[in-house]
C-alpha cells in the first residue's frame, strides 16, 4: 500500500524564505538552506521549493541556488518557480531536483507539460493548481494569485493529467496561510475527477485538518507551511497522528522531531 505523505512547501522571494496570507503581506522567514537541514532531521517525505517570484519577473530558476540546496537535501526535492520550457525543467533535474512543478505554464503553454512528461516521465511532472472561491464555485488563477483565469480548477486537472502530470498539487489562495483548514470541496472534486495523485495545499494548521483533506477530501497527500513555521507542529508528529487513525505514513525513526 501506497504510503501518505507529509509534505513541508517553502516559498522563496527575493534571495530569502516568505509566509504570507492569501499569497499576500509577504513577511520574511528565513533562508532556505537552513529550512532545508532542519527538515532533515525532521523525518520529511518530500519537500517542496516554490519561487513565488520567478515567474512575475520573467526569470528563469536559480539553478545555483537549487544545486546548493539538492547537495544538501537529503529527502526528495520538488522544485518550481519560472519553469516554462524543457531546457528549465531539463536544467533543473540535472543540478538536483527529483521533480518540477509547473503552475503558470500549464495555462499559458500547458504543451510545455506533455513535452516534460514525455521526456523525463510523468513521475517527474508536478502540476500546481491554485484557485479562489468564485459565484460558481473555484477559479484557476496564475503569476502568484495575480491572474484570473477563468479556468475551473476540475477540467483543467482533468487536462493536465491527460497531458501527462503525475501528480497534482492543488491548493486554495482563500485559505493559504490562515492555518484554518484545507478547502474540502476544492480538493474533493478534483480528487474525484483524476486518477492522479492530489496534494492538498492551502490552510493546514493541524493534524486534525490534514487527516480530512485525506478522508474527506481525498488527497493522497498534504502540504503545508505555515504550521511547521508557526506552531510546535511537526512533520513527525502529523505522521503519528495520522497511523493513529488508521492512514498508511512512513513511520518516524526514533529522534528528533
Amino acid at each position: 500500500m501506497l504510503k501518505t505523505r507529509v509534505i513541508p512547501t517553502l516559498l522563496h522571494k527575493d534571495a530569502t524564505l516568505v509566509k504570507g496570507v492569501g499569497f499576500d503581506s509577504w513577511r520574511p522567514i528565513g533562508s532556505a538552506m537552513q529550512a532545508v537541514r532542519v527538515f532533515n532531521l525532521r523525518d520529511v517525505d518530500e519537500l517542496v521549493f516554490l519561487d513565488i517570484r520567478a515567474t512575475l519577473a520573467g526569470q528563469a530558476p536559480d539553478y545555483e541556488l537549487i544545486d546548493e540546496l539538492a547537495d544538501a537535501c537529503f529527502m526528495p526535492l520538488t522544485v518550481g518557480g519560472g519553469v516554462r520550457t524543457v531546457e528549465h525543467a531539463a536544467t533543473l533535474l540535472r543540478v538536483g531536483a527529483d521533480k518540477v512543478a509547473l503552475n503558470s505554464v500549464c495555462i499559458e503553454d500547458p504543451g510545455v507539460v506533455s513535452d516534460i512528461a514525455e521526456r523525463f516521465g510523468a513521475q517527474c511532472v508536478v502540476a500546481s493548481i491554485d484557485a479562489r472561491a468564485s459565484a460558481d464555485g473555484h477559479v484557476v488563477v496564475t503569476r502568484s494569485g495575480t491572474r484570473t483565469t477563468g479556468r475551473d480548477p476540475v477540467s483543467l486537472a482533468v487536462e493536465l493529467e491527460r497531458r501527462g502530470a503525475g501528480e497534482l498539487l492543488v491548493g486554495s489562495i482563500d485559505r493559504d496561510g490562515t492555518m484554518q483548514g484545507y478547502d474540502l470541496e476544492l480538493i474533493r472534486r478534483v480528487s474525484e475527477a483524476v486518477g492522479i495523485p492530489v496534494i492538498a495545499s492551502g490552510g493546514g494548521g493541524t493534524y486534525a485538518h490534514m487527516l480530512a483533506a485525506l478522508r474527506e477530501g481525498g488527497a493522497a497527500a498534504v502540504a503545508a507551511g505555515a504550521m511547521w513555521q508557526f506552531t510546535e507542529q511537526t512533520p513527525a508528529g502529523a505522521k503519528r497522528f495520522l497511523a493513529e487513525h488508521g492512514v498508511p505514513v512512513r513511520i518516524p525513526l526514533p529522534g528528533p522531531t
